[in-house]
């Protein structure tokens, strides 16, 4: 059996945590551990949820094609039961509208042309002949610029030849990043002056027209603004809702296994019920701890006459204020201390019992020499 640790009240094998850590990309070896550790646990008590729900939802295909997993349908649907979201009124839409105007307006579109002139070759050579070509149908145009669409349909290594060179109307980014720049630097009905480079080769530009972007009326955006509103809500409740079964199962120490092979089992060992019945665990915790570890027997004994309490007492108060304040490393060491053993809830309150009692210290004797 694999170790096992503790996170968002859920026990898991160390085993399926480094498997699953290859999914979770991270600056060192322990955040991706971690990282995969929790994603884990959030599944884990998720799918519990769907069973205590009794969903049994079809998987869907999305838009690609893809089928959801059995586990991926129920954790939709599981979130879809649960989670409830109000739809964006109009005014918020609008102060969404009037507050970032700037988001919503048209993207610019730039009409233009081009002559590539490709290398016929990776070396030098065939860029350079490349280049002179290009700089020979610039030199051409200055003097018949009427013939741009002519020389493209004769020159250019590119489809776009077969209509005269025309790239027709581009938004930002439709082209390569060389050649925006190009065009960025020319007029209405301007062709540039010297060629553009770019990895497909050398560029003859020319600038039909630019037109700006024009501000979206509300009404267009409307739609758009309100699904905007509606996700972040929605993603907003779904993480509350997730951080409140972590909370919910961190309160019970350990409220759900995840098993060697990725099943769902009760809490491990089912700790927090066996230290809860406190009553039970005490009636034979003294016979027991004289029998396994007299010591500790004994030194428990001496602390709780100390206190002026019983055993029993003095038990029943440290096992109540492990519950209260443990966290998740400190369940973890409790089912490492009970893994293996006959009777957990005895060896986990042993376990309690030796982080509290500090061992006795050992007596030195100072011996002068003469």
């Amino acid at each position: 059996m694999s170790a096992v640790i503790v996170i968002d009240g859920v026990a898991l094998p160390e085993r399926l945590i480094a498997e699953e850590a290859q999914n979770h990309p991270a600056a060192t070896p322990e955040a991706a551990r971690m990282a995969a550790a929790h994603a884990l646990a959030i599944k884990a008590l998720l799918l519990d949820r769907a069973h205590q729900l009794g969903l049994s939802p079809q998987s869907e295909t999305d838009e690609d094609g893809r089928e959801e997993t059995p586990e991926e349908a129920l954790i939709r649907a599981v979130l879809d039961v649960e989670i409830e979201v109000e739809r964006p009124s109009g005014a918020e839409c609008r102060r969404v509208y009037d507050s970032t105007p700037e988001r919503f307006r048209a993207p610019p579109l730039t009409q233009a042309s081009h002559i590539l002139f490709a290398p016929k070759g990776e070396d030098a050579a065939a860029w350079r002949s490349a280049h002179a070509a290009a700089s020979a149908a610039i030199a051409e145009l200055a003097w018949h610029p009427h013939r741009f669409a002519d020389l493209a349909e004769t020159l250019s290594d590119c489809p776009s030849k077969g209509v005269g060179g025309s790239l027709g109307q581009l938004s930002p980014g439709d082209l390569a990043a060389e050649v925006e720049a190009g065009l960025a630097q020319l007029r209405d009905g301007e062709t540039s002056s010297e060629p553009v480079r770019s990895r497909f080769g050398w560029h003859v530009l020319r600038l039909e027209r630019r037109i700006e972007g024009r501000q979206l009326p509300f009404e267009n955006v409307l739609p758009r603004i309100a699904l905007h509103l509606e996700s972040r809500a929605w993603m907003a409740a779904a993480a509350r809702y997730v951080s409140g079964l972590a909370a919910d199962a961190r309160d019970c120490g350990v409220a759900l296994s995840v098993t060697e092979d990725g099943g769902l089992a009760p809490g491990a060992l089912s700790l927090g019920d066996l230290l809860s019945d406190q009553s039970a665990v005490t009636a034979r915790l003294e016979v027991w701890l004289d029998q396994a570890d007299p010591a500790l027997a004994a030194q428990a004994r001496e602390t709780a006459a100390a206190a002026g309490v019983s055993l029993a007492e003095f038990v029943q108060g440290e096992i109540s204020g492990f519950i209260q304040g443990a966290d998740d490393q400190g369940w973890t060491r409790l089912i490492s201390a009970a893994q293996g053993s006959d009777d957990p809830a005895l060896a986990c309150v042993r376990a309690i019992l030796k982080s509290k009692l500090k061992a006795p210290g050992r007596s030195y004797a100072i011996v002068r020499r003469h």
